[in-house]
């Protein structure tokens, strides 16, 4: 089951970019998606934490839950926009998905999980293939110093979702952690991004913060607790081929070749990690 719930997170996350394109297109910038994202997600998990009385959180955890929020939530969001800014949009997704590889690097630091070959061949199969993804997306690899630092920072934001969810999803509900962590977020992005949004663009982030961040968080956070956190972000990896579909449904977007190749090698990385025999 862990690997269902992680795949629909996948899922619902990978429509975060042509959902997103409606709100571009209403008047909305990204640093004012990304605010409401964490904002309308918050309140959905604060509501949740209320009505299921599950709001507990000990005093010692409020203090690095709130720097997830700060670093985890707007540091990722923010990282990334700038990656998007400095280096283009391709390798800013590229450098994103390096997060497999800094959750594989960190979990067998922080978490002890071993770190065998499968692990390294599905990590830098998974790499290879978002490589070839961006490429045959047409778009450009411009490498600025800028762009590559921040694509980096943002690949490591990202996992850090794995790996702090990993450590405290064992020890508290999930909906309390992102009830203080995804409103903290909010909090912080409020100056780049609070600006009132366009009443076009409100369907749009309705979508992507209960759908893509409520629903995904609780799917993910459901499958985090019953995979290591190398496998959970190695399958999750299938959210760019599950987002290039859907762009292509709904806004033509297609690849070239190489792009098709890309998805094959992400395809074939995520069935490395599900297949091979756990160790007991």
């Amino acid at each position: 089951m862990g690997y269902l719930f992680i795949l629909a997170a996948a899922a619902l996350w990978a429509l975060i970019g042509p959902v997103a394109k409606y709100a571009f297109t209403a008047g909305l910038d990204p640093f004012g998606v990304a605010f409401y994202r964490a904002l309308i997600g918050g309140g959905f998990f604060l509501l949740h934490a209320l009505l299921r009385r599950r709001l507990r959180l000990d005093r010692r955890a409020l203090l690095p839950v709130g720097l997830f929020g700060a670093v985890g939530v707007a540091g990722f969001y923010a990282s990334y926009q700038f990656a998007v800014a400095y280096g283009g949009a391709a390798l800013a997704s590229v450098l994103l998905y390096t997060a497999p590889a800094w959750v594989a690097a960190m979990s067998a630091l922080l978490l002890e999980e071993p770190l065998d070959r499968p692990k390294l061949l599905a990590v830098g199969l998974t790499l290879l293939g978002v490589l070839l993804l961006a490429r045959g997306a047409g778009g450009e690899l411009r490498l600025t110093l800028l762009g590559v630092a921040f694509g980096l920072l943002s690949g490591f934001g990202y996992a850090l979702y794995y790996l702090f969810g990993k450590v405290y999803f064992a020890r508290y509900p999930a909906e309390a952690v992102y009830a203080l962590a995804l409103p903290v977020g909010a909090l912080v992005l409020l100056p780049f991004g609070g600006h009132p949004a366009p009443a076009a663009a409100w369907g749009p982030l309705f979508v992507i913060g209960f759908a893509s961040t409520y629903l995904a968080y609780a799917l993910y956070a459901a499958g985090l607790v019953r995979l290591e956190a190398t496998r959970a972000s190695v399958v999750a990896t299938l959210e760019p081929v599950l987002a290039s579909l859907f762009a292509y449904l709904w806004w033509g977007e297609a690849f070239r070749p190489a792009g098709y190749l890309g998805a094959g090698l992400v395809l074939l990385a995520v069935l490395l990690v599900v297949l091979r025999p756990r160790r007991r």
